[in-house]
């Protein structure tokens, strides 16, 4: 099962077919040039596979009546509204809320304690789970796991479910935003104050955390171009004295600055820093320290090129060769700093390009957990419990969270501050996802979904409806089309003839023992509408499409996007 890279298409419609029968990695040479020609459903589902969580049918269908480009634009837009904050899901026979009511968001809530704390973070955690699962066409709920991995935190650590809602807020606010910006609120923010020790960061005794962490995983990186020094990390540290957490009203927990904590004296960098120095300030003017030693990192061209790379390796492939390097990643690193570190339109180059759109990239990405587990219940149109019903509708959502973190990618706790190794840990990378525990969990999922699906009181049950998720596809009742439409919903790597044949003869018209033909499914598939009630029948149906998507959800193919 060799799943990096993929070579494409095989014999699946719609699909380019492959120089080799094997699955070689395709070398790719495309570069920032725009996409031309047709806008297909392969390209569109490519695009929604990298930038949403799954492909759903609608998603796709809605930008293929657009173009190209208002398609990206789309996807981009930051019009949209903010989400409404997680609510009280957790009153149960152990403990009751007095402050806040059932169904009421708890942000507000002026008391924390030991009872209510963990409760309102899993509570964060499976509203965000329904963020990224409800999401509408839009890049926000991928860019914010994308921060959420680049500024990592860990919920358990912050132990403060408010600070943490504002530190998702965040995030959310600047997902396609100013970078420069962000790195300054994260700075002042009380999630990343606690976390990195920056509220304990004061001028008799400096805590090295935040500083190292702002330069070697926040801006400037570790590749070949960035050479700051341990005095760098040491003189930063002193830069950021005198930050902390003003939490004397819990809602409006904000960081400050605090003069009297702050290291007044001069701070030299190094020659990287073209031996910079930053003159002490007192008072509140010595706030301006941190500006200035944000201009100071964004002067170098590194921090461009980081980022640049990081946002390549999360959206298109891990590998960057010296000609990907020279043909995409200085170019966007290039428009970065020219646009003065906004996000958007450097997304908005690399989505646009013909690098982006290369074959060679179609199925190149191993799914990560959150992608597989909320990706399938958006393929699917998985249905969940409305808001009128926040007790099963979160924890259903909590379900899903519990399977991504059994695979290895917990929402909110990352491993630690580096985030999760797959992101960036080579040469590995994203096969780090796949290995002896998770690949069963996977497997484990997908049948468990298709089959019997998670329950709650009241019967209230979430799975796979086999038989609707058939009725979106083109002609359902030909188990050719059938096979190939679903081949093309669920996969961006075609399969061979030799296994689409197994599908129809081993699951479709299996037991016909030697009358196989394609009518037997097609008069069931049309039994199924013309006389639901014949028992029997549907039973055979649901059966097979069981069958079938289970097969289909079991393949090394379903792993990548």
């Amino acid at each position: 099962m060799k799943l990096n890279r993929p070579q494409n298409g095989w014999s699946n419609p719609g699909y380019p077919t492959p120089a080799t029968t094997n699955m070689e990695t395709p070398i790719v040479t495309s570069g920032l040039k725009r996409q031309k020609g047709k806008w297909t459903r392969v390209q569109a589902t490519h695009l929604v596979r990298r930038t949403m969580f799954g492909a759903k049918k609608e998603d796709v269908d809605a930008l293929l009546k657009i173009s190209r480009k208002k398609a990206i634009r789309r996807l981009l837009e930051t019009s949209d509204a903010m989400p409404l904050p997680p609510v009280n899901n957790y009153n149960d026979d152990k403990y009751t809320d007095e402050e806040i009511p059932a169904g009421q968001t708890w942000i507000t809530a002026s008391k924390q304690n030991g009872m209510n704390s963990g409760r309102r973070r899993n509570s964060l955690k499976s509203w965000w789970i329904g963020l990224m699962i409800n999401q509408d066409i839009h890049l926000r709920e991928k860019m914010v796991l994308f921060w959420h991995n680049h500024f990592a935190t860990e919920m358990a650590n912050v132990d403060n479910a408010t600070w943490l809602y504002k530190h998702n807020v965040l995030l959310r606010e600047y997902a396609l935003g100013n970078f420069k910006e962000l790195v300054r609120a994260i700075t002042m923010d009380p999630t990343m104050l606690k976390y990195l020790n920056g509220n304990n960061n004061v001028k008799k005794a400096p805590d090295e955390n935040y500083g190292r962490e702002l330069q070697e995983l926040f801006t400037v990186g570790k590749g070949p171009g960035s050479h700051y020094t341990e005095d760098d990390v040491k003189a930063a540290a002193r830069v950021l004295t005198g930050f902390r957490i003003e939490n004397k009203v819990l809602p409006d927990a904000h960081g400050i600055f605090d003069p009297a904590r702050h290291d007044e004296g001069d701070k030299t960098f190094s020659a990287f820093y073209g031996n910079t120095v930053i003159h002490g300030r007192k008072g509140k003017e010595a706030e301006q320290e941190l500006d200035e030693l944000l201009n100071m990192i964004f002067a170098q061209e590194e921090v461009s090129k980081f980022i640049c790379r990081k946002l390549y390796r999360f959206f298109v492939y891990h590998t960057i060769d010296d000609a990907t390097e020279q043909a995409v990643i200085l170019p966007l690193a290039k428009t970065f700093r020219k646009g003065g570190y906004e996000i958007r339109p450097v997304l908005q180059e690399l989505f646009s390009s013909a690098h982006f759109f290369d074959t060679g990239n179609y199925g190149g990405m191993i799914k990560s957990p959150v992608d597989y587990c909320v990706g399938l219940c958006r393929e699917y149109g998985v249905k969940f419990p409305d808001d009128s019903d926040v007790v099963d509708e979160y924890g259903f959502w909590t379900n899903i969270l519990g399977q991504a973190a059994a695979m290895q990618q917990n929402i909110g706790d990352p491993p630690n501050v580096a985030g999760w190794q797959a992101y960036y840990q080579a040469p590995q990378y994203d096969k780090i996802w796949i290995n002896s525990d998770t690949l069963p969990k996977r497997n484990q999922f997908t049948d468990r979904m298709i089959n019997n699906g998670f329950t709650r009181p009241a019967n209230k049950k979430i799975q796979i409806d086999a038989v609707a998720f058939a009725q979106t596809l083109s002609n359902p009742g030909n188990p050719d089309a059938l096979i190939n439409d679903s081949i093309a919903a669920l996969y961006m790597i075609g399969l061979p003839d030799k296994d689409k044949q197994y599908l129809k003869e081993g699951i479709l018209l299996s037991g016909l023992q030697g009358m196989m033909s394609d009518h037997y499914w097609t008069d069931a598939w049309q039994k199924l509408a013309d006389k639901p009630d014949d028992t029997a029948n549907r039973k055979d149906v649901v059966a097979k499409l069981k069958k079938l998507y289970q097969y289909l959800m079991n393949l090394p193919q379903y792993q990548l996007c």
